[in-house]
């Protein structure tokens, strides 16, 4: 492998390692230039925003540990103490990580973004094994006398009380309809005269005369004893 290959590789691999660390704490815009027909002194500017200035401040501290991380020397940073213009020294690459203001008012894209660099951004990374995870036993729980809304209904359901017998058969027998009640057929008015009833009642003393007379037909009459003839003395 030629050292020009070899030094192509580690750009790519420095430039990755930045764009890596700026996406862990969610940087903004971020885009790269090719400036090595520019300027001897590095290979890649690199350019992000923050909205803050703790956001600057933490992502050239992402940026600086990612670097480590991949194996390059430790980046210098200037402007950290306002966090408004942070410049992270990678050697062959710098990253100016900026806030909206300050990237607008300098505009470094004019100065440095002859070349930009196509890097695919939002790289899937890969995962890490995951820990086993231990389960943990079901928390004992304690029997209470007190039960629930639900737990009286499925009682209630299961053992039905007496009451409630009752009024399920007589749901289920269709009830007796009671007879009608016959009305009297109402008088229609005529034009001829009222009607009047007339009642003959048998005046009692009459009856009551009746009876005796019978009575005293059928009872035999008794005859009157006869008297004995008393001799005269002669």
């Amino acid at each position: 492998m030629t050292t020009t290959t070899v030094a192509k590789n580690n750009i790519q691999k420095l430039q990755r390692a930045i764009v890596d660390g700026l996406e862990d704490i969610k940087a903004q815009d971020i885009q790269v230039f090719d400036t090595e027909h520019l300027s001897s002194l590095f290979e890649r500017v690199i350019i992000a925003s923050g909205t803050s200035n703790r956001q600057t401040k933490g992502l050239a501290a992402s940026v600086r540990d990612a670097v480590r991380e991949a194996g390059f020397p430790k980046p210098r940073l200037e402007g950290e103490a306002n966090g408004e213009w942070i410049i992270v020294d990678c050697g062959q690459a710098v990253v100016h990580i900026m806030q909206p203001s300050f990237r607008q008012y300098y505009h470094l894209e004019e100065l440095w973004g002859d070349k930009p660099v196509r890097l695919k951004l939002g790289s899937v990374k890969p995962a890490q094994p995951e820990a086993v995870k231990i389960a943990k036993p079901a928390p004992k729980v304690e029997p209470t006398l007190r039960r629930s809304n639900a737990a009286k209904k499925g009682v209630a359901e299961a053992f039905p009380s007496k009451a409630q017998l009752k009024k399920a058969e007589a749901a289920k027998v269709p009830a007796k309809k009671a007879p009608a009640k016959r009305t009297a057929p109402k008088q229609v008015a005529s034009t001829d005269a009222p009607v009047t009833k007339v009642v003959i009642k048998a005046p009692a003393k009459t009856a009551v005369k009746t009876v005796a007379k019978t009575a005293a037909k059928k009872a035999p009459a008794k005859k009157a004893p006869a008297k004995k003839a008393t001799a005269r003395k002669a």
